[in-house]
C-alpha cells in the first residue's frame, strides 16, 4: 500500500486504554526490578535498533542519558560485540536481548542463555526476559501506531554516573 492511500493512523492507546494501562503496570514492574535502570536502557534501545523503531530509541536515548549513561556508550551500542566498553554481564544482557528480539530466527540459543544466567540470578534473569518481552511490544506498538520521534522529554534527571 502505497502512503498516498495508507489509512489515517489510530490511537491505538486511546482505542483500547485498559491494554495501555496493561502495559504500562508490566513496564513498571520491570522497572522495579533488579536490573539496573541504565542496563534496562541499553537493552531496550538495541531492541528498538534492530525493530527500527525511532519513536523508542529516541525515548530510551535520552532515559538513558538521564540515568548518567555516556554518548560513547549510545552510540557503540550498534557494535557492541565490537566495543570494549561494555562490562561482561552487559555483554550478556545485549546478546540476549538481540537472540530475543530475533526469536523468529532461531530459539534462544543454549550458550546465550547460559552466559546471562551465569551473570544474573534467577530473578534478575527473569527480569532481564520480561524487559526485552516488553520493549518488543511497545516497539510494535509505537511502529504501527506511527508515534512520531523527538517529542519525548525524561521526567527526572540523574547527574551521577553509572556505576
Amino acid at each position: 500500500m502505497d502512503n498516498a492511500s495508507a489509512p489515517q493512523p489510530i490511537d491505538l492507546f486511546a482505542a483500547f486504554p485498559a491494554a495501555h494501562r496493561s502495559m504500562v503496570a508490566l513496564d513498571r514492574v520491570v522497572a522495579g526490578g533488579p536490573i539496573d535502570p541504565t542496563l534496562l536502557e541499553l537493552v531496550k534501545m538495541r531492541a528498538s535498533q534492530i525493530n527500527g523503531c525511532a519513536y523508542c530509541l529516541d525515548m530510551h536515548h535520552k532515559d538513558a542519558r538521564a540515568h548518567g549513561e555516556s554518548e560513547e556508550r549510545l552510540y557503540m551500542l550498534s557494535a557492541w560485540k565490537e566495543a570494549t566498553v561494555y562490562t561482561p554481564a552487559e555483554r550478556a544482557a545485549l546478546a540476549l536481548t538481540e537472540a530475543v528480539t530475533r526469536i523468529a530466527d532461531a530459539h534462544v540459543p543454549a550458550a546465550i542463555e547460559s552466559e546471562a544466567r551465569a551473570h544474573f540470578d534467577d530473578a534478575a534473569y527473569a527480569c532481564l526476559v520480561f524487559a526485552i518481552v516488553t520493549i518488543n511490544a511497545w516497539n510494535r506498538l509505537a511502529i504501527t501506531g506511527h508515534s512520531v520521534p523527538g517529542l519525548y522529554r525524561p521526567a527526572t534527571r540523574r547527574t551521577s554516573s553509572p556505576a
